[in-house]
C-alpha cells in the first residue's frame, strides 16, 4: 500500500495517473433501450464522475454520482490501493510477494500477508466447490499453450500430462493459524489472474465503504465490477453486457445493487490450428481449452466470487454451472451456449430476477462507443 508521501499517490492527486471527468448520460452505463419481451423501460445511465487509472494490464475506474467533492479523494485512495495490490500479486515482477512464494514455498513454509492468505484460502475453497474447474495453480498450463501457440502448434498430450503433475490446488498447503503457505514440489506456482481483479475490486469497495460512500461502481477492466448502492433512484446501477458475437453491441442490461459481476468468454482471445478453433480459457482438469459455452456472466455477493466463478462456470459447462447455482442461491448467472448454425443466441438465466434483466431487441441500435 502506498504511503501518503509516495510519488504514486502524488500522481493521483496531480492527475498524472488518474483522469477525472464528468460523463454524459449513457457514456459508461446502459443507454435507454427497450426490453424485447415486455417493452419495459430500461434503467438508464445519467451523469457521473469517474476517476480512472491503469493497473493489472487494464483500465480501472471508480464511477460516482455527482455532488459530493470529498468522494473524489476517497476514490483516488481506492485506486491507489489497487496499485499496491498489483505489486503484491503479480507474477510478472520478481519482487512481488507472490513471486517470492513461487520461488521458495517448495523449500519450506513461507509467511503470507493476512489479506493475501485470505485470498489463497478462498481460492482453495473455490477449487473444491467447483470440482477443480477453478484452479489458481494452472499458470504452467497457460504458459505451455502460450509457448506452443508462438511455435505454431498445439501441445502434445504428453506435454499436457507432464505439466499437470505440477498443477492442482491440492499441491498447495495453507496454514491459516500459522499464516503460511507451502508447495508440494518445485514447479508448483500460484497465478491469481482469474481472481486477482475481483479481489482488488473488493478491497477498493471495502475502502470506499470505510469512507462512508454508499453509491458507486468499481470497474476492473471491462469484465469485472462491483456496484454499490443506487444510481438516480433506480434501485441500483444499470450495467451493459456486451453481445458475445458482436462485442461492439450491447446484448442486455443488468440492474446491480451491492453485488459483484464478472463476464468470461473466449470469443475474442483464441487461435486456429489446422482449421480448429482453440479458446484461451483452459480446463485445468484436462489441460485442454474448455468448450460449449460462448460466454458466462456471474453475479455474486463479492467481486472475488463473481470473478472466479465466471471462469469456473465457463469450464464446467451449462449443466454443472446451473447445478452450482441451484445449490448456491446467492449466485446468479447468464449462460450463453454457442448457437447452432444460423440460430439466435439462447441465454439461460439462473437466480437473477426478471425485473433486473433487460435483453436488447434484435433490431435495436445499441452500438457501444
Amino acid at each position: 500500500m502506498n504511503r501518503p508521501d509516495d510519488p504514486n499517490r502524488r500522481d493521483f492527486l496531480t492527475g498524472r495517473a488518474v483522469r477525472r471527468k464528468v460523463e454524459q448520460a449513457g457514456d459508461a452505463l446502459a443507454d435507454a433501450i427497450v426490453d424485447a419481451g415486455e417493452h419495459r423501460p430500461v434503467p438508464v445511465g445519467h451523469d457521473t464522475i469517474r476517476l480512472q487509472t491503469r493497473a493489472m494490464a487494464c483500465e480501472w475506474s471508480v464511477v460516482m454520482n455527482p455532488g459530493v467533492p470529498r468522494e473524489v479523494m476517497a476514490a483516488s485512495d481506492a485506486l491507489s490501493l489497487v496499485h499496491g495490490l498489483e505489486a503484491q500479486m503479480t507474477v510478472y515482477r520478481d519482487d512481488s510477494e507472490l513471486s517470492r512464494l513461487n520461488r521458495t514455498a517448495h523449500e519450506s513454509p513461507q509467511s503470507v500477508e493476512p489479506g493475501l492468505l485470505s485470498l489463497l484460502l478462498a481460492c482453495d475453497e473455490l477449487a473444491e466447490m467447483t470440482g477443480g474447474a477453478f484452479d489458481a495453480t494452472s499458470g504452467p498450463l497457460i504458459a505451455l499453450w502460450r509457448r506452443c501457440r508462438e511455435e505454431g502448434r498445439i501441445p502434445t498430450q504428453d506435454e499436457i500430462d507432464d505439466t499437470r503433475e505440477i498443477t492442482g490446488m491440492q499441491r498447495v498447503r495453507l496454514d491459516a493459524d500459522a499464516g503460511t503457505a507451502s508447495y508440494e514440489r518445485e514447479g508448483v506456482e500460484l497465478n491469481l489472474g482469474a481472481v486477482g481483479k475481483g479481489y482488488a475490486i473488493d478491497r477498493a469497495v471495502e475502502h470506499l465503504r470505510g469512507e462512508e460512500m454508499a453509491d458507486f461502481l468499481v470497474h476492473g477492466g471491462y469484465s469485472s465490477l462491483y456496484a454499490a448502492g443506487d444510481h438516480y433512484g433506480q434501485g441500483g446501477w444499470p450495467v451493459g453486457i456486451r453481445n458475445p458475437l458482436f462485442t461492439e453491441r450491447r446484448y442486455a442490461t443488468l440492474l446491480l445493487a451491492d453485488e459483484g459481476m464478472s463476464t468470461s468468454g473466449s470469443n475474442i482471445q483464441y487461435f486456429r490450428y489446422e482449421g480448429k478453433r482453440y479458446g484461451h480459457i483452459l480446463d485445468p482438469r484436462t489441460g485442454w481449452p474448455a468448450e460449449g459455452l460462448l460466454s458466462v456472466t456471474v453475479v455474486a455477493p463479492t467481486a472475488t466470487e463473481a470473478d472466479a466463478l465466471s471462469t469456473a462456470f465457463y469450464v464446467m459447462g451449462l449443466e454443472k454451472a446451473l447445478e452450482y447455482c441451484d445449490n448456491h442461491r446467492s449466485v446468479g448467472a447468464i449462460l450463453i451456449p454457442a448457437p447452432q448454425r444460423g440460430r439466435a443466441l439462447e441465454p439461460v438465466v439462473r437466480n437473477i430476477a426478471e425485473d433486473r434483466l433487460f435483453f436488447v431487441a434484435a433490431d435495436a441500435d445499441t452500438t457501444i462507443e
